[in-house]
């Protein structure tokens, strides 16, 4: 069984910044892509920023020259670095690990909560 752990979400205002962690409870090897999706109340869950195995990114145009999705192997863990927080990115924030294959498995973390004050 997989295992999520997201960490580093919090209160910031408007223009500042925040790093979220994912620590994965196996190697980042063993998934084709690692992600970070967000959701705000009302509003349905979409991608922020992806990297597969192979380190390509990508981001929603959103948050493009603000997030950068990074990795690091040796200790499992995904990171999300937000800098220049606007309100609008206020949302619960998930991480996700695709496996490989045709029929890939989706696991998610618990979401952590990103509130940015203006």
């Amino acid at each position: 069984q997989v295992q999520l752990v997201e960490s580093g979400g919090g209160l910031v205002q408007a223009g500042g910044s925040l790093r979220l962690s994912c620590a994965a409870s196996k190697s980042l090897f063993s998934f084709a892509r690692m992600g970070w999706y967000r959701q705000a109340p009302g509003k349905q869950r979409e991608l922020v920023a992806a990297m597969t195995s192979g380190t390509n990114t990508n981001y929603d145009d959103s948050v493009k020259g603000r997030f950068t999705i990074s990795r690091d192997n040796a200790k499992n863990t995904v990171y999300l670095q937000m800098n220049s927080l606007k309100p609008e990115d206020t949302a619960v924030y998930y991480c996700n690990a695709r496996s490989f294959g045709y029929f890939s498995n989706d696991y998610w973390g618990q979401g952590t909560q990103v509130t940015v004050s203006s």
